[in-house]
């Protein structure tokens, strides 16, 4: 999942037009964390990382060419390919780092606290207004956060999963950071221009660590079909899904994927990897949710009737 600073959209189509789509871009970005741990626990997290990248770049490439945005790619192309080191490299490796020592839906909860920290990279870097209801907003997430942290189901008493958690928090801050990046940097550029270039970057930046990390055993068909589907239906295709759903529902209905992404990645973990499911880790979830949606301004205070 990615949080690339969507373009201006036109106006709303009615749900029934867009529907369908918000729930497929959803269930693949959910299911991006179990294709990780799948892909990971054979490539390791270094290669598991550059495949989906360089995958994911081979198959946007020729779709960029064909819709004529090659030259905006080539004009632009420094910026772009460091927006893909921070939206991209840094992030996906961290990711899949951490879903090997944590559960895989409590990566995805944290990974919904990412609007979290792009409101709070956006005031401190960009200088955007957070009034009252937004600083509670950042207080209630970041608090769930905290708590979810604390008590993180499945290992917290392991130092390695204290840390993969930090790994989640460390990936949310590079979206964050990227998205802020994106609003100074990239205004302008094609959506489709930037997500290619991006891949592109991080997938050269990855190139070598990906040969340094290559595992000395032949991963199984099963791994190579797990990094295949992260690649294409979870990045290449999920972009073309999310760009064609502000386009068509709006830039904030496709923001909130964000909040529903991590109910099918909690969903895939329980179905397909036994992981456990508690109150608390819902609980966290909620509290990250409803923060991040009062910081986002997504929920704000109605005007006063006179």
């Amino acid at each position: 999942m990615s949080s690339t600073a969507p373009p201006l959209a036109a106006p709303a189509l009615p749900a029934s037009a867009w529907l369908g789509e918000f729930l497929l871009l959803s269930s693949l970005w959910g299911a991006s964390f179990l294709f990780m741990r799948l892909g990971a626990a054979e490539f390791g997290p270094l290669p598991t990382a550059g495949l989906r990248v360089m995958l994911a770049a081979l198959f946007l490439l020729p779709l960029l060419v064909q819709r004529g945005e090659w030259p905006a790619l080539r004009r632009h192309w420094r910026v772009v390919l460091l927006a893909g080191v921070i939206n991209s490299a840094i992030p996906f490796a961290l990711f899949a780092w951490a879903v090997m020592h944590i559960a895989t839906g409590l990566s995805s909860i944290l990974n919904a606290a990412v609007p979290l920290f792009g409101a709070l990279v956006a005031w401190l870097w960009l200088g955007d207004r957070i009034g009252r209801l937004r600083w509670l907003g950042l207080a209630l997430g970041f608090a769930g956060v905290a708590l979810l942290a604390w008590r993180a189901p499945g290992g917290a008493a392991s130092a390695q999963a204290g840390w993969a958690v930090a790994a989640c928090l460390g990936a949310s801050t590079c979206y964050a950071v990227a998205a802020s990046f994106a609003q100074r940097h990239l205004k302008g550029v094609p959506p489709l221009a930037s997500t290619t270039g991006s891949q592109i970057g991080a997938a050269l930046v990855l190139a070598l660590p990906t040969a340094w990390a290559w595992p000395a055993r032949m991963p199984s068909l099963q791994a190579w079909a797990a990094v295949g589907a992260i690649a294409l239906l979870c990045t290449g295709l999920a972009y073309l899904l999310y760009f064609r759903l502000i386009a068509r529902a709006g830039a904030s209905r496709a923001v909130a994927v964000t909040y529903l992404a991590p109910v099918f990645a909690v969903c895939y973990g329980a179905a397909f990897l036994d992981e456990r499911v508690t109150v608390w880790m819902v609980g966290c979830g909620v509290v990250i949710v409803c923060g991040t949606m009062l910081s986002t301004g997504l929920v704000r205070r109605r005007p006063a009737r006179g």
